[in-house]
């Protein structure tokens, strides 16, 4: 749909414009070429910000038609009501010809926190070229190639972009609400899509291949990672390929929970660490060297950061919630080809972050499902560190990949789990412990139905360790 209506765009655009008084061409049909404003693969980067910014601000709908390599040396900011359409064979090469700059799109309202609206991006391919930088001009935490922060009904559609480098995150949306992201292919070594709090969401027809996240839901973040926290819900995850790489990192999708308390004089505190003050989330923004601080001055400054105590505290936000999860989320129609644990659900507790704070209140994971999972590698299928109600796995594909359930000592008592296993092949050609749990006191129900073993030498065992497991399964090895 959005492909045949860049098709009807371009061919309405090129001779509807004329001249207006005030410098700037008005659309006759309210469509924009933005090769009108100089936009030009001939033009200097500098020249092309400029352009693009000026074509951008009139809103409607903005086309580039000329294929070509568009250099751009800095931001351009998107309103609402815009819909940028990037043709056939138009790519956007980062230069540093004013310095490192971080977005090469990122919507108006990033900076003061003011959402913007009904904005598409369709077939925007960024070219990196090493200029891969996290400047934090708009917000802490934000540093998306692509970012979108503080917004409303945003589709993103045939986003390319293949030189990823260590630094920035292909596409980075946090506190949105109606987000679509479909036919997307990202390449790299950071996360491809990292998303932060925010409520229905659609990722779709996507290819990945990064040495970190291909997608990240992280309701809880390292203090560099995201600029708020809270819930990440009601989402879809589908038609997405993890493709094999030969070095890896991270996983095809990390959901991170946290949780923090209010602050209190003489707490401890590290790098990462929330705290509740004034009507307001604060978080220390200090270097990862593992170095605990006892804060004694209680932080009440409304913009920026402040120093206390030798702590730097940055204002997160203004609206208070105590826990960051995940829930209601389905992922579907996936092949997992990397071999890396395909799907982790847990707490950072380390130097960089420490989700969870001692004695704060329990992030409770909730709904999570997959159908139609290919997985044709022999690490883990899912990781499960934090508490979670119920996971249902549907007609997947496995070979060797255990559920696996770990301690990152975060927590005393994570909960009951209910595993749900229907439909599923199980291709591993004999015993393979299916699930296997390494928390102290850990109960987990594990149930299988409509089973299918593909070898006659397949057998399924569970570890129980410290904690206890009840099983009702179809499986051998396992059924009574």
């Amino acid at each position: 749909m959005l492909i045949g209506l860049a098709s009807v765009l371009f061919a309405m655009m090129a001779p509807a414009v004329e001249p207006a008084g005030g410098g700037f061409d008005v659309p006759k049909n309210g469509f924009i070429d933005a090769g009108s404003y100089g936009f030009s693969p001939t033009a200097s980067g500098v020249d092309n910000t400029k352009a693009l910014q000026k074509a951008v601000d009139c809103g409607g709908s903005i086309g580039v038609s000329r294929p070509g390599t568009y250099p751009v040396a800095g931001t351009v900011y998107v309103g609402s009501n815009t819909s940028l359409i990037f043709g056939n064979g138009v790519f956007l090469k980062k230069v540093p010809e004013q310095g490192p700059f971080s977005h090469v799109l990122i919507n108006k309202g990033a900076k003061s926190r003011i959402y913007d609206e009904h904005i598409v991006i369709e077939g925007l391919q960024i070219i990196v070229n090493g200029v891969d930088a996290r400047t934090f001009r708009e917000a802490y935490g934000l540093h998306g190639q692509l970012a979108f922060f503080y917004a409303k009904d945003v589709r993103i559609h045939g986003f390319r972009c293949l030189d990823l480098g260590a630094a920035q995150y292909g596409i980075q949306v946090c506190t949105f609400e109606n987000l679509i992201i479909d036919d997307v292919i990202i390449k790299g070594r950071k996360d491809g899509i990292h998303l932060g709090r925010g409520k229905r969401f659609s990722i779709s027809h996507g290819v990945f291949q990064t040495f970190d996240d291909a997608i990240a839901l992280n309701a809880h973040d390292y203090s560099t990672g995201n600029p708020e926290l809270g819930w990440i819900e009601n989402g879809v995850i589908q038609d997405c390929h993890d493709l094999d790489a030969e070095k890896t990192s991270g996983l095809f999708c990390r959901i991170l929970a946290g949780a923090w308390i209010d602050w209190r004089p003489g707490m401890e505190v590290q790098q990462s660490d929330t705290v509740v003050s004034n009507g307001r989330l604060y978080r220390v923004q200090v270097e990862p060297d593992g170095k605990v601080y006892k804060s004694v001055t209680r932080p009440v400054h409304t913009t920026g950061a402040m120093t206390l105590d030798g702590i730097k505290w940055g204002v997160v936000q203004n609206d208070v919630t105590y826990t960051a999860g995940v829930r209601n989320v389905i992922f579907r129609d996936l092949v997992l080809e990397k071999s890396r644990t395909a799907v982790s659900i847990h707490f950072d507790n380390d130097k960089f972050s420490r989700s969870y704070y001692p004695g704060a209140q329990v992030p409770m994971q909730e709904h999570i499902s997959f159908e139609n999972v290919q997985v044709l590698h022999q690490n883990p299928f899912l990781s499960i560190a934090t508490p979670v109600d119920v996971v249902t796995i549907v007609n997947a594909s496995l070979k060797n990949n255990r559920i696996q359930f770990v301690t990152n000592k975060a927590m005393r008592d994570y909960g009951k789990t209910t595993i749900n296993l229907i439909g599923c092949t199980f291709a591993h050609p004999g015993k393979m412990d299916l699930l296997v749990n390494k928390i102290p006191n850990k109960e987990i129900v594990l149930k299988t139905a409509s089973s299918v073993e593909l070898s006659d030498r397949f057998s399924a065992s569970v570890v129980a360790g410290d904690g206890k497991i009840s099983v009702d399964s179809d499986l051998k090895g396992l059924r009574k």
